[in-house]
């Protein structure tokens, strides 16, 4: 397998920051509503207030793995692992453009 090029990841990377941001938008406003006067529905809501909240910060997490992975693009270091500097696989990186590790140095 080929790997992207540098504009090719640069875009894959900023439409993928843009459709978190509006998700993590989306979050704040529903958790924001206002809840229901009864206590079974506040319940319920209450529940599916923790599983957003749950989402929110996975998203906030990706959003910060996007601008990271933007961040090595322009410093020159995109697609080579952080921690042993070997280059990170072309098939790793076309399945997850944010990964800052080779396989062998993966948590």
């Amino acid at each position: 397998m080929a790997p992207m090029s540098n504009a090719e990841v640069r875009a894959r990377l900023t439409a993928s920051l843009a459709e978190l941001e509006h998700r993590l938008g989306s979050i704040k406003r529903d958790v924001t509503r206002s809840h229901s006067g009864d206590w079974a529905e506040q319940a319920q809501e209450r529940e599916n207030d923790e599983v957003e909240d749950a989402i929110g910060l996975e998203t906030t997490q990706s959003i910060a793995d996007t601008r990271a992975a933007l961040a090595r693009l322009d410093a020159g270091t995109y697609g080579h692992c952080e921690r042993c500097g070997e280059p990170i696989g072309a098939a790793r990186l076309e399945a997850l453009p944010t990964a800052a590790h080779c396989v062998n140095c993966a948590d």
